[in-house]
């Protein structure tokens, strides 16, 4: 009992950090302050860290070193999905429609189950690439083109992944 109170303790600190940036988060990408929508805000973060919490996120060796990393890999990810938007873009404008699709496997860099979340989600965020299926570390991904393939194959984005969920 007393090992439960104590590992319980311990990680008060952690999901206490994660309520602030979630709330701040969400706070700045709502733009509405009205207090209903305030405060299904609120409850949205709550009902996100009580599911975080039962699937075993707060963990000491997932959760608490990604913090100061995170806002780094957001803008890096934004940077990405403008890039990708653009690209996109440009291929659907252009009169011959340029596509040529392509289905790449890719040995994700994390190699913990977080890391692999991360890292699908990120690349299904970009336009032009959807993460089709993760199994035993490896991913299937569709890209748009083969020149978005051969970016995904050089790993930028799994390398950054890697690095923010490392110890």
């Amino acid at each position: 009992m007393r090992e439960e109170q104590s590992a319980s303790q311990s990680k008060t600190p952690i999901i206490l950090s994660w309520l602030v940036i979630l709330a701040v988060v969400w706070l700045l990408w709502s733009g509405i302050y009205k207090p209903l929508v305030i405060g299904l805000g609120a409850l949205s973060c709550l009902l996100t860290l009580y599911l975080s919490h039962r699937i075993g996120f707060f963990n000491e060796s997932t959760s608490i070193h990604v913090i100061p990393r995170i806002m780094g890999y957001w803008w890096l990810l934004f940077v990405d999905i403008i890039k990708s938007s653009i690209d996109v873009t440009r291929i659907i404008l252009d009169p011959k429609l340029p596509i040529s699709p392509v289905e790449v496997e890719l040995e994700s860099a994390p190699k913990g189950p977080i890391g692999q979340a991360i890292l699908g989600n990120s690349i299904t965020l970009s336009p032009g690439t959807v993460t089709i299926d993760v199994y035993k570390g490896r991913m299937r991904i569709h890209c748009l083109t083969e020149e978005s393939a051969n970016d995904m194959i050089a790993g930028k984005v799994n390398e950054r992944t890697a690095e923010l969920t490392e110890k």
